[in-house]
């Protein structure tokens, strides 16, 4: 898996755990599904910039966004 793929996949896995996270404490029950993805997705995320030689800058998420959707889509 390549370090963009899992920056992308982390922050999307993190993005849907917020509204789970929501919907738990709303309906009072333990959001333990989105515990599990936040932990998941901080995990890619973290991954990814560590493991990345020069790390990733925040001018640079929107490229690779679409630098893995098109290679995911062409």
């Amino acid at each position: 898996m390549s370090y963009d793929l899992a920056l992308v996949l982390g922050i999307v896995i993190s993005g849907f755990s917020i509204p789970a996270i929501v919907s738990a404490f709303s309906d009072s029950r333990a959001p333990r599904a989105a515990s599990l993805m936040v932990l998941l997705g901080g995990g890619l995320v973290a991954w990814a910039v560590i493991e990345k030689p020069g790390g990733y800058t925040m001018d640079q998420i929107p490229d690779v966004f679409m630098t893995v959707v098109r290679d995911l889509v062409g």
